[in-house]
This record gives C-alpha cells, structure tokens and sequence, in this order.
C-alpha cells in the first residue's frame, strides 16, 4: 500500500526570528546594506510620511477651499436666480427705465438755469401783485449749493385778503418752474387795521425754488469732493 508524502511544514517561530535577526545590528549610516526587510519597513514608513506630510501642506488647504465653496453656493445661487429674473424681465426693464428717464427729463426742464432765476423771481412777485396784495418783503437769501441742485429760499411778506392769499398761493404752486412754500403764516390784522375792519391778512412764509447746476459747478463739486476724500484722516 502506498503511503502519501510527507507535506513540508513552516516553521512559524524559526521565521519570526530570522525577521528579527535581519533588524539587530542595523547601521543607520549605511542603509543601502541592510537587509531586504529593514529597507521594505524604511521605505513603507517614508512612504506614509510622505503622504501625511502631503496631506496636511497640500490636501489641507484644498479642503479649506472647498469648504469655502461650498459657503459661497447658497449666496452665488440666490444672485443667479436675481439675474435670470432680470434677464427674463430685461425688454420690460429697459421700458421702465426709459420712463424713468423721461420722467426725469420732465422734472429737469422745470428746474430753472442760472440766467432763468430772475425771471422766476419776477414771476412769483407778479403772482402777488395780480392777486392784489401788498408785497411788505421779498428777500432772497442766499444760494445753498447740493449735489446736483441749487436752492434759493426767498422771504415773502405780503398782505391782503383771505382769498387773494389762498389763489396766490395756488398761483405760486402752478408755476411751470417748482417752487415751494414753507413755514407759512397767516395773521390777522392788528391795531388800526383791525379797527377800520378792512379785512386784510398778513402771510409771512419762505418760498424755496431750485435750478439745476451748469456745467462749471458741477464740476466744482466733483474737484470739492475730490479734495475732501484726499485729505489725510478722511474717512475711506
């Protein structure tokens, strides 16, 4: 009867110790010579300090980055949906807009120039003058200068009738340029006025009219503002 050959068997101990005896004795001056597994273990451990050290230089900031990607999503997704709103709607924005600059244009037109503000002033005196009352001032002051517009507060005194007011007040409110009443007061009459009962009343108000700035004052501002924001100290 035949009889089956013997199975070579490993011995796990006698292997476990020559793996040990290849890292005894080790000169880490020369590692070209050391044993087949020493080099695999310094090449494996280099390997993952390479990859670590990669991670944290290169990966790390790459992650950093996506992150802050993804915080911008929300607000970059919120501005395209405003502008495929307004892409949508541009035929009628552009419509809205030239509206809006007609209107404007309108508005401009009843602002006067530099040479037009005597004629305005004779206006509103003539006005009065219509209605019957009695001009007792009429003082212009003195010209504030704004961003685009210049104003001119005028004082205004004038006596007469309770309606004649009213219709000159109306009247000034209907001039093709803008002007506007403040501070307005109306007093009755005192003293030898109120004892013969003529009936007069006294207003006294500041109308307020605007005209635009030419081209020199305009430019003015601009260089003012300039030198304003040039000045050391001045707020950015």
């Amino acid at each position: 009867m035949a009889t089956k050959a013997n199975k070579p068997s490993v011995d796990v101990g006698r292997v476990l110790q020559d793996a040990a005896s290849q890292f005894r004795g080790l000169n880490l001056n020369e590692p070209g010579q050391w044993p087949p597994l020493p080099k695999i273990a310094a090449y494996l451990l280099v390997a993952v300090a390479v990859v670590v050290i990669g991670w944290f230089l290169l990966l790390s900031d790459a992650t950093d980055e996506l992150q802050a990607a993804r915080d911008r999503e929300p607000a970059l997704k919120q501005d395209y949906r405003s502008k495929l709103a307004q892409a949508v709607n541009l035929e009628e924005l552009r419509k809205q807009k030239l509206q809006v600059e007609e209107y404007v244009t309108q508005l401009e037109k009843q602002l006067p120039g530099k040479a037009e503000m005597d004629a305005l002033l004779s206006d509103i005196n003539q006005a009065g003058l219509g209605r019957g009352l009695q001009f007792e001032l009429f003082r212009p002051g003195q010209v504030a200068v704004k961003d685009y517009y210049a104003e001119l507060p005028i004082a205004i005194k004038v006596s007469g009738r309770y309606h004649d007011i009213g219709a000159f007040t109306a009247d000034v409110a209907n001039l093709s340029r803008i002007v506007t009443l403040h501070d307005l007061n109306v007093a009755a009459p005192t003293g030898r006025d109120a004892q013969t009962g003529s009936g007069a009343l006294t207003m006294e108000a500041t109308a307020r009219t605007y005209r635009y700035l030419d081209e020199s004052e305009v430019a003015a501002q601009r260089q003012a503002a300039a030198a304003a924001k040039a000045k050391p100290g001045a707020r950015k």
